[in-house]
């Protein structure tokens, strides 16, 4: 089979030999070591490899009356402005519910009753090993906001419906929104919703019509 041995393809054996690990530059956020390796195939090569200190972190919020609190923020890697759900990173000794609770206080000032796991991402698995944990959470109540002081952030209240256009025609285009986003709307699709949670959406769809 071209891809693993299993019958179903996704637990395919593991065909790369590690020779050395020569590492190469760290910070309190990243590592990157140089790995020379035996490929699949047999031949020598390298391999980058970018590991995260930390867990990615992101969490949809919505309102009693069906919308989504998006933040907008310069990222400076890209070099653009992004629309994005609250997020950011997370001890990966804690549970990553509780960074998530910690990134919507922080960033937008909610806190929510309800919690529910949305997804588990990859991100970047050719190069790095960041794992992203994404979830949804409602029964807002708003506090303030208590941002770092490198954080320049805007915030914008827009339908979910709204929320999942933008991801649809390319303003949002950060991976964990997206993930999230869409992973949210198979749900509402699929009327795999938590009850709650779904009695707010219907309660919304109704109130648009």
């Amino acid at each position: 089979m071209a891809i693993g041995d299993g019958a179903n393809g996704d637990d395919g054996p593991n065909r790369w030999t590690t020779l050395k690990i020569k590492p190469v530059y760290e910070n309190p956020w990243i590592k990157v070591d140089e790995h020379d390796v035996l490929t699949p195939a047999g031949t020598p090569g390298i391999y980058g490899v970018v590991t995260y200190k930390n867990l990615a972190i992101g969490v949809v919020p919505i309102d009693d009356r069906g919308r989504v609190t998006l933040v907008g923020q310069y990222r400076y890697a890209p070099g653009l402005y992004s629309w994005e759900i609250p997020e950011g990173g997370g001890d990966p000794r804690l549970p990553p519910v509780l960074s998530a609770q910690r990134e919507l206080r922080e960033e937008t000032g909610l806190e929510a009753a309800h919690w529910h796991d949305l997804l588990t991402m990859h991100l970047s698995n050719s190069v790095s090993t960041e794992i992203a944990h994404l979830f949804v959470a409602w029964g807002l109540t708003q506090g303030e906001a208590e941002p770092e002081e490198t954080e320049d952030l805007a915030l914008r209240t827009v339908p979910l419906t709204e929320a999942f256009a933008m991801v649809a025609d390319g303003r949002i285009t950060d991976s964990l929104t997206v993930g999230a986003l869409l992973r949210l709307q198979v749900m509402v699709l699929g009327g795999t919703l938590p009850p709650g949670l779904a009695a707010i959406l219907q309660r919304a769809d109704a109130a648009a019509r």
